[in-house]
């Protein structure tokens, strides 16, 4: 994928691969920003039933406009995949944080588990249910600010 366009955005690298797809940082060739793409992959049997899902969720979440959730810009379709186009967080997960360098000090966890909760308050508020809630789906920006990401979606 290194390399493709979709649409308007240039794919220049992987960031990440889970359950629901594989994630790529690309340029947005009309803005000049940097996104993040979440290609997920065409299902099988319950394909219409997981779309739909998919696209009412994302819906919601694209609504939220909250400092610590990812901002979801659209939704495109490229060879019969769905593709998410997010906000490009630079930093770190915070499962990559405890890994690389151990239990959090106190004030860390007291800053980051606020923004958490926040972000989370927002989220019910609007009906959405984060589904997949972990270190690994937490987002650790260099200034230190949270930002939750993948809501099951």
């Amino acid at each position: 994928m290194i390399g493709t366009t979709i649409g308007q955005y240039q794919v220049l690298e992987k960031l990440g691969e889970g359950g629901m797809g594989v994630v790529y940082k690309a340029r947005d060739t009309k803005l000049g920003r940097f996104v993040a793409l979440k290609l997920l992959p065409p299902g099988t049997g319950e394909r219409r039933e997981s779309r739909e899902r998919f696209l009412n969720e994302a819906r919601t979440a694209s609504s939220l406009g909250h400092p610590n959730i990812v901002t979801i810009h659209d939704i495109l379709d490229y060879d019969s995949a769905d593709v998410l186009v997010m906000e490009y967080i630079p930093g770190h997960t915070l499962e990559q944080i405890l890994a690389s360098g151990g239990p959090l000090k106190v004030p860390e966890v007291i800053d980051y588990g606020g923004q958490i909760a926040d972000a989370l308050a927002a989220a019910h508020r609007a009906g959405l249910i984060h589904r997949d809630l972990k270190p690994g789906n937490i987002m650790i920006t260099p200034e230190g600010r949270v930002k939750v990401v993948d809501f099951g979606l």
